[in-house]
């Protein structure tokens, strides 16, 4: 599995959402785009059910580490799932695969992250960038970095436990930091 990129471009993150929503559907576009604001693992993106959700906050466990995500969530994202939950209010899932829903003995589901991973694949060919499904925890963190400069704060906000793994996480290269050096004189 090729290594996939953060989208470092503000102009690119909001052409992957157009492509997604024409190309795709507007769900896929849903998923990007609270993807980008939740920073989590694809697999726990898409088990988000609507009961995850109070208060403004989502909390769930990772199925990778156990931890507990306790995320506050920012305007856009409330709104957005909000509409969801407005255009689906029987969905038990925030991405609730809609493959089977006449079908009265099938359990809902979420999209499955092939499905996810397949759609943003093919966008990045046509835009000629590395995207996957980690490409959205990976944008925020490398946004979140180049924002605030502080790589204790994306370790935590991404769960990580070494600072060299969130910086190669994020695409942040030696020659970033170098130049980082060069320009800031003290």
């Amino acid at each position: 599995m090729p290594e996939v990129q953060a989208v470092k471009d503000h102009d690119t993150v909001k052409l992957i959402s157009y492509l997604l929503e024409k190309q795709f559907s507007q769900q896929l576009a849903d998923v990007w785009n609270i993807g980008l604001n939740l920073a989590l693992r694809i697999s726990d993106l898409l088990s988000i059910k609507f009961n995850d959700i109070h208060d403004g906050r989502l909390i769930i466990r990772e199925s990778k580490t156990g931890k507990l995500a306790n995320i506050k969530l920012n305007q856009k994202t409330l709104e957005r799932i909000a509409r969801i939950r407005q255009e689906h209010p029987n969905h038990i899932y925030l991405f609730q695969s809609y493959r089977n829903q006449r079908a009265k003995t099938v359990m809902p589901s979420p999209l499955s992250r092939r499905y996810v991973g397949r759609a943003l694949a093919m966008i990045g060919e046509e835009i000629k960038l590395a995207l996957g499904t980690h490409s959205m925890r990976k944008t925020r963190g490398y946004h979140l970095y180049q924002n605030t400069k502080d790589i204790a704060r994306v370790m935590k906000m991404l769960r990580h436990s070494s600072e060299g793994v969130t910086l190669r996480y994020i695409g942040i290269t030696q020659e970033e930091v170098d130049h980082d050096f060069q320009e800031l004189e003290l």
